[in-house]
């Protein structure tokens, strides 16, 4: 059994006060190995990104047990390092600079003092993967959705993090591509020190994952996730 790369237990979070007050994890613990590629399945309102945002450091969970609190109580300078050495986020809404090219997937490796040139190639080389790099020279107000989501992706694999997660990732893409890009991350960005979180909606990609954990109830979320599987395996969450 590979080593647990994420591990949460009795998370919860809450949005509003008093009688507004919306529960939006409720006691959720959840494991995730490293070599595994996990898919969070559930309906809109679940807390699917919540949790993920939650597991990333992106928000302070409103409880979680002790032993598994670490991260939570780092100061917002060692969060923000935490995550660019250790975790990559692709979110659904894209978040690229509107007047960046491809700096934008060169933006993690010049944080992490890689010189400019040698990132801007790095970043086209992520781009091509992704099948933009004739694009690669265009802002994003003039790339589709689409485009801007595998640009989007392009820069979390560029940074070559211990983990990858992924909220909703492929959305915006056709079929054909949605698949070729999350093969891409199976056989080229998951292996034995990594893991890779998605969040999705649909099982159009169902054959590539290791584990599936699925989501039932909207609003209370609960999952008991185990070990990485040689095949995919379901765990129904209600």
């Amino acid at each position: 059994m590979n080593a647990a790369a994420i591990t949460a237990a009795g998370l919860e979070k809450w949005f509003g006060e008093v009688d507004a007050r919306t529960m939006s994890l409720r006691d959720v613990s959840l494991e995730a190995y490293f070599g595994e590629m996990l898919y969070i399945v559930g309906p809109s309102g679940s807390g699917k990104t919540t949790l993920l945002s939650v597991l990333s450091g992106i928000l302070q969970p409103d409880k979680v047990a002790s032993r598994c609190g670490e991260i939570w109580k780092l100061s917002s300078d060692r969060l923000a390092e935490f995550r660019l050495a250790r975790i990559g986020f692709v979110f659904y809404d894209y978040h690229l600079f509107p007047r960046l090219t491809a700096e934008n997937v060169a933006i993690p490796l010049i944080l992490k003092q890689i010189p400019w040139k040698k990132a801007i190639v790095e970043a086209q080389k992520y781009l091509e993967i992704v099948g933009l790099a004739k694009r690669a020279d265009l802002p994003p107000v003039k790339l589709s959705g689409g485009e801007q989501q595998g640009v989007t992706i392009a820069r979390a694999i560029a940074a070559q993090l211990d983990a990858l997660i992924m909220d909703e990732p492929t959305a915006s893409l056709d079929g054909d591509a949605e698949f070729a890009i999350v093969r891409f991350a199976k056989e080229h960005i998951r292996n034995d020190k990594r893991v890779i979180l998605i969040v999705r909606h649909d099982s159009r990609i169902d054959e590539l994952t290791t584990r599936i954990s699925i989501w039932r109830t909207a609003g209370s979320a609960r999952a008991r996730s185990g070990p990485a599987q040689t095949k995919p395996s379901r765990e129904n969450l209600r």
